[in-house]
């Protein structure tokens, strides 16, 4: 008896026979594509940085994919299977097991360091090549060198292009020091306040181990932790405050700094200024605008777009108008090299087939055409950290942020100390 033809496998037969015969098919018109799992928090309490990031990167597959996508591999277009933690770091690993599953190449994300680490567990387990556009905290990367170099693991599969905790706060105290002199004050006394999560933590230890490493004339006379996120920080303001401080070097998220510079405002400090160490929570568009004269003259040293860049300029305009009016800043900033250095790491791997073959290429990069302020080209140290991204001090004035230090970055003089009310 012949055996009955289904369509379904009809459809098989005649799909199969079609690809072999060389007959056009849907599938055959569609541009190759590599796939990058692209993992923000864009929603919940980091959502501002986490929508920037995410557009930073869009617009950097879309300016690649527009100029011929990665040549070497045949006009190779990229695609982005988007990914949100929700602002919870234990959703790093749920978001980077999906976008993998879904067919995601490489790994890219995800500004805070506790879904960062969280997505690391998977890159090295899976196999999947890990790009850290945003993330600061030191053992991100450590711990996966530490782990291959001792023959735990084989392959290194993680790297990042973001300065680390240490690296923030080597940078910091170096700008505090040259800030002084320049302005020709003398402060003595730093309070150090800072959200109490990886992040945080990882970059009041960065800052301290600074701070005693160069010993220079002012001391951190009080070190002042809150949870993150924080329901009410007047505890701690008047504890900043009963410490007599010339600065307070605040280290916030978002949210926190949604109440720390309310509450310092509203008790009244007579100090010198404010200027952090590096975080997020002061420089972005949303926070600027709820904040308004609370932020104004704050300094924060910050990875930072270089605007002395024609090309960057250009860019800016157009995260401008795709965002409704916000700043092209550190989030869509480092995002945006990001896409691009993934772009030049495909160019140069051997094949994109083997992802230790990915992985060798990463290891090897040696990226010059970043719109960030570097010290350098992007390339990877043997932990995996670019040594060359390095922060900013920006300062807002006029309720934007600007580069104000160092002198080869600065786009506008500081105001330091700040004008008295």
């Amino acid at each position: 008896m012949t055996p009955r033809l289904t369509r379904r496998a009809f459809l098989r037969t005649t799909a199969g026979g079609a690809a072999v015969l060389g007959f056009p098919l849907p599938l055959r018109a569609q541009a190759k594509t590599f796939k990058i799992g692209a993992i923000h928090p864009v929603t919940g309490a980091l959502a501002e940085p986490g929508q920037a990031c995410r557009l930073g990167a869009q617009m950097a597959v879309d300016a690649i994919n527009a100029a011929g996508g990665v040549k070497s591999k045949g006009g190779l277009r990229l695609e982005l299977i988007l990914g949100d933690t929700q602002t919870k770091p234990e959703n790093g690993r749920v978001e980077a097991e999906r976008v993998v599953s879904h067919g995601a190449q490489m790994l890219l994300g995800s500004f805070d360091s506790g879904s960062t680490n969280a997505m690391v567990s998977v890159a090295q387990q899976r196999r999947v090549p890990f790009l850290i556009d945003i993330a600061a905290a030191d053992p991100i990367t450590a711990n996966v060198a530490r782990s291959v170099k001792d023959g735990q693991q084989k392959v290194q599969y993680v790297y990042r292009n973001f300065p680390t905790g240490s690296s923030f706060g080597k940078r910091a105290v170096q700008y505090f020091i040259e800030i002084f002199k320049e302005a020709n004050v003398s402060p003595k006394r730093v309070v150090l306040m800072y959200c109490n999560d990886l992040f945080g933590q990882n970059q009041a230890r960065g800052f301290q181990a600074a701070h005693k490493a160069a010993n220079p004339s002012w001391d951190i006379v009080e070190v002042i932790p809150w949870p993150e996120p924080p329901t009410d920080l007047s505890t701690e303001i008047s504890k900043a405050k009963a410490a007599k401080p010339d600065i307070i070097a605040p280290i916030t998220r978002p949210a926190s700094a949604l109440l720390l510079f309310p509450e310092i405002r509203k008790q009244r400090i007579e100090m010198m200024g404010i200027v952090g160490p590096g975080s997020p929570g002061i420089y972005e568009s949303g926070q600027i605008a709820q904040l308004k004269e609370d932020l104004e003259y704050v300094l924060t040293s910050v990875p930072w777009a270089n605007f002395k860049n024609p090309k960057t300029s250009t860019v800016a305009e157009e995260f401008r108008k795709r965002s409704g009016g916000k700043t092209f800043d550190t989030n869509s900033g480092y995002s945006y090299d990001a896409a691009f250095v993934i772009a030049d790491i495909l160019e140069r791997a051997t094949t994109l087939d083997d992802p230790d073959a990915i992985a060798d290429a990463m290891k090897k990069t040696n990226y010059s055409g970043g719109l960030m302020q570097y010290g350098g080209p992007v390339a990877f140290n043997e932990l995996g950290d670019n040594a060359n991204a390095i922060p900013t001090m920006i300062q807002i004035l006029s309720q934007k942020p600007v580069a104000v230090w160092p002198k080869e970055a600065a786009v506008q003089k500081f105001v330091f100390p700040r004008p008295r009310a």
